[in-house]
């Protein structure tokens, strides 16, 4: 686990480098909080008892993201090459994964490194916010708590179909978050049926969405249009502004978060690593 200490450093540092660069850094400060203190997931390096380079892992199913950052007077100096390779010499002892290195489009010190070292473009992730639009409020779908088994094993069908983990990468994957309890996790229903299901995590006064997925048998019935309806209302009636993330080659789940009053803000790039 993180210190109260360390999170704060890392928010400094982060602070500095995004009012530096322009853009957004994607650190999962919710993954942050909840580390697993049987992994070593997070690097540091200090100048003078001072955070001025931070990498972090987050492990989804059998891929793990690397995002990191370095502090604008210290760059140029192989900070960040240091924490890379500690993070993939650690990794490289857990088991085989893949590693996508995460870097904010518009960041050009990212773009220099990694013409650095063996990688090739994965994706290009969009987040979004949402503005405004109608919100549908069909009494046909409900969106209610996971909590039962049955529950469980309907959130490992939907990571399997939508998000293609294998089942055991699946279990691992929900196991650990419901262990973090850093999100709530709801099922969606349709006409009593089980349709789907979606994440939120609020966090830093700030409701994001993840995870969301409906059964691809029952895909363009509109239900995932209420299902995410529902879900906005429910955390602005909280005053939370809402965000969530879709790849750019989403066609299909980027014209439903649109056509619902999201808008894109700010891009994310994915690289595959590979030696």
């Amino acid at each position: 686990m993180l210190t109260k200490e360390q999170l704060q450093q890392i928010k400094e540092l982060r602070i500095a480098c995004e009012e530096e660069g322009g853009f957004e850094l994607k650190l999962n400060e919710d993954m942050l909080e909840t580390r697993d203190e049987n992994r070593k997931e997070d690097f540091f390096h200090y100048e003078d008892g001072r955070l001025v380079g931070f990498l972090g892992c987050y492990r989804f199913g059998n891929k793990i993201e690397m995002t990191g950052m370095v502090h604008p007077d210290y760059r140029r100096k192989g900070v960040f090459t240091k924490l890379f390779s500690e993070a993939v010499a650690e990794v490289k002892k857990q088991d085989d994964t893949t590693i996508l290195l995460n870097a904010p489009t518009s960041s050009q010190s990212a773009k220099k490194f990694l013409k650095s070292i063996p990688c090739t473009f994965e994706m290009a992730e969009y987040q979004m916010k949402w503005e405004s639009g109608e919100l549908y409020d069909d009494p046909a779908v409900v969106i209610r708590p996971s909590t039962s088994q049955e529950d469980f094993e309907a959130e490992i069908q939907l990571e399997v179909a939508c998000f293609g983990f294998s089942d055991q990468e699946a279990r691992s994957f929900n196991k650990r978050m419901k262990e973090l309890n850093s999100e709530d996790m709801f099922i969606i229903e349709a006409d009593g049926r089980t349709a789907g299901k979606i994440r939120v995590s609020e966090t830093n006064g700030e409701a994001w969405i993840y995870g969301f997925a409906v059964y691809p048998e029952l895909q363009g019935k509109g239900i995932g249009r209420k299902a995410l309806s529902k879900m906005v209302k429910m955390e602005t009636t909280k005053g939370l502004p809402v965000f969530l993330e879709v790849e750019a080659r989403n066609a299909h789940a980027l014209k439903l978060y649109e056509s619902c009053g999201f808008k894109s803000y700010h891009s994310q790039d994915y690289y595959k690593y590979g030696e």
